[in-house]
């Protein structure tokens, strides 16, 4: 199984915001942290917000924070909600089925209940898990360890 470009932008997005849950983060510190192009950062954002993950305030002071705390986003639900429109074959995509097998073939099965162990597995791990006691994500993650470092080292 391979998952799509945007639940890896999305786990980074959740976990930059959950390490700086005291604040309100802008897209901007978050595609530099996470090496991740702004257009791209922002399509993501949106959709987390739309799935209840994210808070997003417009203007001049705005940003995001986390909607719930880290404890209770669980893992395979930001995957189910960012992988839902990618089928994981052609036999689960309703428009571009054209496997003339489908009537017949048993392997659909099989996948549907793999792939559904995948998110089951991924339901017991929750952002917090992630990031909570976690000091070498959070020195990566947060704007004033890398200023801090950047500092000593011009001294």
């Amino acid at each position: 199984m391979r998952l799509t470009k945007r639940t890896n932008i999305a786990m980074r997005v959740l976990m930059y915001c959950a390490v700086n849950g005291d604040r309100m983060v802008i897209k901007s510190e978050i595609a530099e942290a996470c090496n991740i192009s702004e257009n791209h950062l922002a399509q993501v954002i949106n959709r987390l917000a739309r799935s209840g993950f994210l808070k997003t305030h417009r203007g001049r002071r705005g940003g995001m924070t986390l909607a719930v705390p880290a404890g209770g986003i669980r893992v395979g639900d930001v995957f189910r909600a960012t992988e839902a429109e990618v089928p994981i074959t052609e036999c689960f995509a309703d428009e571009a089925n054209t496997c003339p097998l489908i009537s017949a073939c048993r392997l659909r099965g099989a996948i549907a209940v793999a792939v559904e162990a995948f998110y089951t597995a991924l339901d017991g791990v929750t952002l917090s898990d992630l990031t909570c006691d976690n000091a070498p994500l959070a020195e990566l993650m947060t704007p004033v360890a890398c200023s801090r470092s950047s500092v000593a080292s011009d001294v």
